[in-house]
């Protein structure tokens, strides 16, 4: 998600499905809705509420339970299930004809009805829109919709993709009322119609108000009366005074490490609770490869063999992350450890300088690390000063940091202004094919200016047609191999994923999994 990619994975992810997805799901109308209101503050902000637009987490959790899709993840899965759809299948063994039948009497939010032309509508806006800073770019196959009947949806893709399941599954496969929505524009309005377990009352700069909405059918059992998340905008003082003084029941996305470590040590005695998930976030150093500095292999490798992930963790993220020693992070299917394999664990300033020697530089190599305070989790300044003060203790380079707000920072990169800047990503679905698909060849979300033709010609598009998953992993093991030797990007950290609630609130185990679903629907407050 550009990187939406800002958000976590254990679960081993099985076969995706090139055959059947089948399941009637649930088909009682609403979604229930007893209990308290919960409210939740965050420090990220909701970038859009129109999903051919938002490809970033806050707008994502809004879509996750605003709007529905074809299908969905059941907590705790990583194999998307039936939800829109009474069910769905490739009908091709190439995977490249994936068919949908609607289940019956569904109603977006307002009381219209929602049928394929709906489905079809969503889609083909989303493409024709294409808007930058939107989940279009997740959609490179897809071709032709066709819509036989009022419950029929036909995906006819262009090339083999036995992700598109999981893919439409996501916030990207969101479902938007024809009758509401511009076909050649985005909604600007800041409301919403959509046929989620919950509906958008109210949207502003400083809060989201959701109640349930009566005419959901779908899977989701709601366990309060609605949901009011309340944006901090990157303040994690603020945000945990607010947790502390009860203004808020959940801190999530925010809070410091050293809040999160000093609140879990204090073992509820300040009332409240720190719940850890499992996370396949990612954070990695992406270098320019046109850059004349960066764009040379000898100050890259010299960069892999000095940085300290495990001192990082330590000292910047207080034990919430771990280090990462591949694109693909541990706990998706594919993951290898090819940076730990070729650069080692410990730092080692004399294969350092030998790199450097190998490529003819002599002298102390001047760089800057670029950084954005906010949009890639609250220590990214301090982590990436720490890596320039671990190259410098080295004695081989003269690094400093420059921090620039999100929108400015996304521009100067597109242009090719920095040599080495920070990306954080959070997978849309969770299989290796997101992590590497949306990050190599032309118009990938690094604008990095690296290309291989193994990788895009062969190994990218070999994996996407593999229904059976786990027969993938040896290419991915090649692709991981490539880029730990071209060193396009460093990986960095995996991260934790964790929430703070006040004692009387829960359900938040059903919100932090593999799938990056923040279900509302799951929270209850006594």
């Amino acid at each position: 998600m550009n990187m939406r990619n800002q958000w976590p994975v254990l679960p081993i992810v099985a076969g995706l499905a090139s055959g059947l997805l089948t399941g009637c799901g649930s088909e009682t109308g609403g979604s229930g809705g007893t209990g308290s209101t919960v409210v939740m503050g965050m420090s990220d902000d909701v970038l859009a509420t129109d999903p051919a637009s938002g490809y970033d987490p806050g707008s994502w959790l809004l879509f996750d339970n605003v709007f529905q899709s074809l299908l969905s993840f059941p907590k705790g899965a990583t194999e998307p299930q039936p939800e829109l759809a009474r069910k769905c299948s490739f009908s091709d063994s190439r995977a490249t004809v994936y068919r949908c039948e609607l289940k019956d009497g569904l109603k977006f939010s307002n009381g219209d009805a929602l049928t394929s032309k709906d489905v079809k509508f969503s889609f083909d806006r989303m493409m024709k829109i294409n808007d930058p800073a939107g989940p279009a770019i997740m959609f490179p196959m897809l071709g032709r919709i066709d819509t036989p009947d009022a419950k029929t949806v036909v995906f006819h893709l262009s090339s083999s993709d036995a992700t598109f399941p999981s893919k439409i599954a996501s916030g990207a496969g969101s479902i938007v009322d024809h009758s509401q929505y511009d076909a050649n524009g985005l909604r600007e309005d800041h409301q919403a119609v959509g046929s989620g377990p919950y509906k958008l009352d109210s949207f502003d700069k400083d809060r989201a108000v959701f109640s349930v909405n009566d005419n959901y059918r779908g899977t989701a059992k709601a366990k309060n009366s609605g949901v009011t998340l309340k944006f901090f905008h990157g303040d994690r003082t603020g945000l945990k005074t607010a947790l502390l003084g009860g203004k808020i029941d959940i801190a999530y996305r925010g809070l410091s490490a050293s809040d999160i470590a000093g609140l879990d040590q204090q073992d509820g005695s300040k009332g409240v609770d720190v719940i850890e998930g499992t996370s396949a976030e990612v954070q990695h150093l992406v270098f320019n490869m046109k850059d004349p500095v960066a764009g040379k292999p000898g100050v890259r490798k010299a960069m892999a063999y000095l940085i300290d992930r495990d001192a990082l963790i330590k000292n910047v993220y207080q034990g919430t992350a771990t280090p990462l020693y591949s694109i693909i992070p541990a706990g998706i299917a594919g993951h290898n450890t090819a940076f730990f394999d070729t650069y080692g664990a410990r730092p080692s300033r004399a294969k350092a300088a030998a790199a450097l020697h190998a490529g003819g530089i002599t002298g102390k190599v001047k760089l800057t690390l670029w950084s954005t305070p906010s949009r890639y989790g609250p220590a990214t300044d301090e982590e990436l000063k720490a890596i320039a003060g671990q190259l410098n203790a080295s004695g081989l380079f003269d690094a400093d940091v420059k921090s620039i707000g999100y929108d400015q920072y996304e521009k100067d990169i597109a242009a090719g202004k920095y040599g080495v800047y920070v990306k954080g990503w959070v997978p849309d679905y969770p299989d290796a094919d997101n992590f590497t698909a949306p990050f190599f060849g032309k118009g990938n979300v690094l604008d990095n200016n690296y290309s291989n033709r193994t990788i895009t010609g062969s190994l990218i598009p070999g994996t996407a047609a593999q229904s059976d998953r786990g027969a993938t992993d040896t290419d991915f093991g090649r692709l991981q191999n490539i880029v730990a030797t071209e060193l396009p990007v460093l990986p960095v950290w995996q991260a934790k994923q964790y929430a703070v609630a006040r004692d009387g609130v829960y359900g938040l185990e059903y919100c932090l999994d593999a799938s990056t679903v923040f279900r509302f629907w799951e929270l209850s407050k006594s």
